[in-house]
């Protein structure tokens, strides 16, 4: 038998997201950040019909996928934070597991953590200083 107090409660819940190596609960560090595909086998893995995945892909260019997102967790026995993909498989129930490379094309608004492979070290160096030392590399002879 419910408790009163539990029954009557309105605020939403805890999600129940725990660490697959642990099995501990682990804490969101990050916002959501939601996926889309943009080829018709991509929404056909996910169980669309070729016909409708064509459709979706022709009239729509990007489709948001409802239920799958990237997101980094805190694992208290681990000590860091670790990228996730998660998927929201009932109404409490989730599928996590690491964040393969391939996702971080998929997500909208994220940068990939391992950086963008088409920029040069000089100017990932450059963009993480934030001095006037940076000035260092521009030194002329004169």
């Amino acid at each position: 038998m419910q408790r009163r107090c539990d029954k009557n409660r309105k605020r939403s819940k805890r999600r129940a997201i725990y660490c697959p190596i642990h099995g501990c609960y682990i804490d969101s560090v990050s916002q959501k950040y939601k996926l889309y595909v943009d080829k018709p086998g991509q929404l056909q893995q996910r169980g669309v019909s070729r016909l409708n995945a064509l459709i979706l892909v022709a009239t729509q260019t990007a489709v948001a996928l409802d239920g799958e997102w990237l997101e980094a967790f805190w694992c208290t026995h681990c000590q860091k934070t670790e990228w996730y993909y998660v998927k929201k498989l009932d109404n409490q129930i989730f599928d996590i597991s690491l964040a393969p490379s391939d996702l971080w094309q998929q997500a909208i608004g994220v940068t990939n953590p391992d950086g963008n492979p088409s920029v040069g070290e000089f100017t990932r160096r450059q963009a993480r200083m934030n001095s006037c030392r940076s000035m260092k590399d521009f030194v002329f002879v004169g």
